[in-house]
């Protein structure tokens, strides 16, 4: 009999593997995209990518090199599609569901199984800290898509070598190394998947592969290296926050990756059953040493001056950790069908990607609190604050220099009317006048009062005094003309109004 219309396509979308991770990958990645407030990190993309371009070279010639290929992608996305809180996130929560796309597609080309395939998308795309950072404006999910893509990519290229495979690899490891430089250490695990596949088929040994692998890094780490050698001498300044890691932090770093103990066990659990129960021992390795290495060459760099060893930096990892995991369902199926019919199998198969879903569920609740990704400071609130008191030629002051690392004024700033405007307040240029990410301040505050009859202060919650955040010749600046008439709490913030005495 002939297969009905629906049943064809039915069978279409069923066999192509990478369609149903990428589709769920996408609902969890924008559900309650925008609850989350912008946190620090975000309000520094919406700074960089809405000045101009020139500025915003100008800008990476000083700081935040390593997020340059991020920067300047936004900068055109942003101009066509706005800079809402949408717009800004909508790009990671779409390159998530491209790394599940390919997550499915390596782990069907590993193991040789459509459920293996299924199930390595779908993990991936219930791992709390992938919809985390497809919820964030960030380069971490476009680096985790395009690291994903590169791995596919590669094993094609192995399969059956050509320009035009290599150079869809060489593109996609560049854009990732462009995004944010520690991905490049995915070439550690690449070296070891290559090194791997050679050993296992040596008998029919394709000598182009001895410089074809080699060939095609270095085109994609030419364009590159000059962010390198800018972001390298920018990092005293960026990273200086990040602890030298110690042991235990290694060890533990699996449970931070995953935001989730109980899903990093399970994934345990299946990469075992993968490397016990599959049969294809040598593809379990390779996607293990993908997932491992980068993780620890990165600590072994950081124990030097500089520390890079961050969850969020090593978020590439995780799509090899979940082909690795589908390839443990897709064993434990094929071991279920000697016994059971193939519906029964089928049903074990979801259950067994069911079982990270459910326990990821109450963290998944917690990603989507309104301070999940800020835990200190309310800019929505401070800015709305502002906005229902605001009258034309208002100024604003907000912490800067040493406290700069805060964004507040930035960030209450992204979150007012775009048609309110308060004057700014002790600053002598702008951050894109400046050059930088951070504004300049006034050298002699009592000169950089302004015109304005009334002023806005939004300092650091936690003392009686209002202007307790600011250093003290701009307190006293504001304290000799102004006094304060209204003051709020909320949460991590202060905001007082001040009018000018007499």
């Amino acid at each position: 009999m002939t297969p009905s219309a629906p049943a064809r396509t039915v069978s279409r979308l069923t066999g192509n593997v990478w369609i149903w991770p990428a589709l769920v990958a996408l609902c969890i990645g924008g559900y309650r995209m925008t609850t989350p407030g912008l946190w620090r990190d975000e309000v520094s993309t919406w700074t960089a990518s809405t000045r101009s371009l020139g500025d915003l070279l100008r800008m990476l010639d000083h700081v935040d090199a390593s997020n340059g290929v991020y920067y300047v992608l936004m900068h055109g996305w942003t101009a066509v599609v706005g800079d809402s809180t949408v717009a800004l996130r909508l790009p990671s929560v779409l390159a998530m569901a491209g790394a599940a796309a390919f997550s499915a597609l390596t782990a069907r080309r590993m193991f040789d199984s459509r459920v293996a395939g299924l199930a390595g998308g779908l993990l991936l795309a219930v791992v709390p800290s992938i919809s985390r950072y497809a919820q964030e404006a960030r380069s971490y999910a476009l680096v985790t898509c395009a690291v994903a893509a590169a791995t596919w990519l590669l094993l094609r290229a192995l399969d059956r070598p050509g320009l035009g495979r290599w150079a869809a690899f060489s593109a996609c490891l560049a854009l990732a190394g462009g995004a944010h430089l520690i991905s490049l250490s995915t070439v550690g695990g690449q070296l070891a998947l290559v090194l791997l596949h050679l050993w296992r088929t040596r008998a029919a040994l394709d000598l182009r592969l001895l410089w074809h692998y080699p060939l095609a890094v270095a085109a994609a780490l030419a364009p590159v290296v000059p962010l390198m050698q800018l972001g390298s001498s920018q990092s005293d300044r960026q990273l200086g926050w990040i602890p030298t890691p110690t042991v235990y932090a290694l060890r533990a770093f699996g449970k931070q990756l995953f935001a989730s103990a109980d899903v990093y066990h399970v994934f345990g659990a299946l990469a075992l059953a993968t490397l016990l129960w599959s049969g294809r021992r040598i593809p379990a390795l390779q996607l293990l040493l993908l997932a491992v290495v980068p993780v620890v060459g990165v600590w072994a760099v950081s124990l030097g001056e500089t520390s890079y060893f961050i969850d969020r930096y090593l978020l590439f990892t995780l799509p090899a950790w979940a082909s690795l995991a589908g390839g443990g369902v897709g064993a434990l199926y094929a071991t279920a069908r000697r016994w059971a019919p193939a519906r029964v199998c089928a049903v074990l198969a979801l259950a067994l990607v069911a079982v990270p879903a459910v326990l990821a569920l109450p963290q998944q609740r917690v990603l989507r609190g309104a301070f999940s990704h800020e835990w200190d400071d309310d800019y929505r609130s401070a800015a709305a604050v502002i906005a229902a008191g605001f009258r034309p030629g208002d100024g604003m002051v907000a912490p800067h220099g040493q406290k700069n690392w805060a964004m507040i004024g930035p960030g209450v700033d992204f979150y007012l009317p775009r048609n309110l405007h308060p004057y700014p307040v002790f600053l002598q240029n702008t951050a894109a006048q400046a050059e930088d990410l951070f504004p300049a301040e006034c050298p002699v505050a009592a000169e950089c009062l302004g015109p304005s009859g009334r002023i806005w202060v939004v300092t650091f919650e936690g003392a009686a005094d209002p202007l307790h955040s600011l250093p003290g010749d701009q307190a006293n600046a504001l304290l000799a003309q102004y006094r304060p008439t209204e003051v709020k709490q909320m949460r991590g913030l202060t905001v007082s109004l001040l009018e000018r005495k007499g």
